[in-house]
């Protein structure tokens, strides 16, 4: 039998208070943490967690294996807690919805490449080692301190024992006057998570099932009579969303380029017409907003993009080289093998390497939107002049991407040459992490890439005259440092053709004239694009 002497005694008993306090303090906080960036204010903190004082009892009033195995349940469950809340706080930020384990784990490393690109690869590093020993530590602390209270022994063990069991009881009343005061929200968190999940898995059974069903043509011969002889280039605009049209802090300079856009093609025989579609993402992943508008389908997650480039669904580039146009991908941002370009069935891929481009990078962003499309036309349109195949382009425009620095300016068409002409705008403007330490500086630098994006576009097409048919849009909304919360997931589309019959079709199916979408202006899915373009272009 062992003795405990009262110097032990005591020894004992000052580890079990001090481990009891740093204990309340990590369940206080881990199990008030709100799980979105929004709800970090003080007030957020100003409830009483209930799993805090009964965690606290359970392990004063267990001994042995049992209280052992409560030791590290309770660790694992605060580790779980403050990792999903983490998680959902900077996937909210990011992508404004929560975190999804079955659907998010795939998408690390594009995470990764989203927050190094706004803050700089070191920053970024930097956060992220941070993050993770913070995590770690912070749940060890928790373990340690766990231990050393249930050890409390005597008057010490009673009082912890008395002073929990206050809380739960100062709980319970509070409950009764004011429940926005006391929470017991763990399990119904967790239990939301595992729901996520659950609705996550079958959801791809339904999605399998839309794949096995028959959506539109499945060939493309007979189709698209109606643009004949005319090149068809569909512009994705990167971040361009709703918000860059309709909010004041936005609106005040891209309204006006609109107007400055629409002027422009007008003198150049071109006419325009705007709608609203609904992206299936928000704050990044444009592959998703390609997928769906190309496949007819609604592709809103990783796992759905990925069913999809296994499938046999001919997406509209498919169609359109089926059809007897010659399909291309410019796509500057592509900088590794790309294995999806076989799924949509171009005949010709020009990716960042392919371009051509000489001079320096903007940061992420590989090469300006104005050299992205002089390189289009230098080594697509022009050797397409004289040959009966038409061309059908897919093109991305980049410079619009996070982080939004440097912004790029438009020069003279004729001396774009092999783009070293860019290394000064290139090597201009402050780092990405000077940029992102002043959230009005972000999106003053949003706005101004944007009306650069525009501006880039309404001076190619009136360069480029007629005999076009040009779909513009917007992947998707920026993040929520831009729109601000709550924000629609809509974007801009715009139809601009010489063809002032074709432009009818499309305003008797609710289009707006011109180049600005207001807001009664018909809005579809993003996915139903795809059977707007081939019925109005087919019929």
């Amino acid at each position: 039998m062992v003795r405990i002497g009262r110097a032990d005694l005591g020894h004992i008993n000052l580890k079990a208070v001090v481990g009891a306090w740093f204990f309340s303090i990590i369940a206080f906080f881990v199990f008030s943490l709100p799980d979105h960036p929004d709800a970090l204010v003080p007030e957020a903190f100003g409830r009483l967690p209930l799993e805090w004082p009964f965690v606290a009892i359970l392990m004063l009033m267990t001994s042995g294996c049992l209280r052992r195995y409560l030791i590290v349940f309770s660790s694992f469950l605060v580790f779980l807690v403050l990792f999903l809340k983490l998680a959902d706080i900077g996937v909210q930020a990011a992508f404004q919805r929560p975190f999804n384990p079955y659907l998010d784990v795939t998408m690390l490393a594009n995470g990764w490449n989203l927050i190094s690109n706004a803050i700089g690869t070191l920053s970024a590093l930097v956060a992220l080692i941070g993050g993770v020993v913070l995590i770690l530590l912070t749940v060890a602390i928790f373990l340690t301190s766990l231990r050393q209270m249930a050890e409390a022994r005597g008057g010490v063990r009673q009082l912890l024992l008395g002073l929990f069991a206050g809380l739960i009881a100062v709980g319970g009343s509070l409950m009764l006057i004011d429940k926005a005061k006391v929470d017991l929200q763990t399990p119904t968190y967790l239990a939301g998570r595992l729901s996520l999940v659950a609705r996550s898995i079958e959801d791809m059974r339904g999605f399998e099932k839309q794949l096995q069903a028959s959506h539109g043509p499945k060939d493309g011969k007979g189709l698209f009579n109606v643009v004949k002889g005319k090149d068809v280039i569909l512009v994705f605009v990167e971040s361009y969303g709703r918000s860059a049209v309709e909010d004041p802090r936005y609106s005040d300079v891209i309204l006006p380029r609109l107007v400055s856009i629409q002027r422009q093609i007008e003198a150049s025989g071109l006419h325009a017409a705007s709608g609203w579609l609904a992206s299936p993402t928000v704050g990044g992943l444009s592959w998703l907003a390609h997928g769906t508008l190309l496949s007819g389908l609604w592709v809103d997650s990783q796992a759905r993009y990925d069913r999809l480039m296994i499938s046999d669904q001919p997406s509209l580039n498919r169609l359109f080289s089926q059809a007897g146009w010659h399909t291309v991908a410019v796509m500057p941002a592509i900088t590794m093998a790309w294995p999806e370009a076989g799924h949509f069935g171009y005949d010709q891929v020009l990716a960042a390497s392919d371009l051509g481009y000489r001079g320096e990078p903007f940061n992420w962003v590989t090469m300006p939107d104005q050299y992205t499309l002089s390189a289009f036309d230098r080594l697509v349109v022009r050797p397409a002049h004289g040959r009966a195949e038409k061309v059908m382009a897919e093109i991305a425009l980049i410079s619009s991407h996070a982080p939004w620095t440097p912004v790029p300016r438009l020069v003279d068409w004729n001396d774009i040459g092999d783009g070293s002409n860019f290394n000064i705008q290139a090597r201009s403007g402050a780092s990405p992490s000077v940029v992102w330490a002043n959230p009005e500086r972000v999106r003053a630098q949003y706005t101004q890439t944007i009306d650069y994006s525009l501006e880039t576009l309404g001076s190619f097409m009136e360069r480029q005259g007629k005999s076009a048919l040009y779909v513009i849009l917007g992947d998707h909304q920026p993040a929520s440092i831009i729109t601000g919360p709550g924000a629609s997931r809509s974007v801009p589309v715009h139809i601009v053709t010489d063809d002032s019959e074709l432009l009818t079709r499309f305003l008797d199916r609710g289009f707006t004239a011109g180049m600005i979408p207001t807001n009664t202006t018909q809005q579809w899915p993003m996915s139903e694009l795809r059977k707007i373009l081939i019925d109005t272009l087919s019929h």
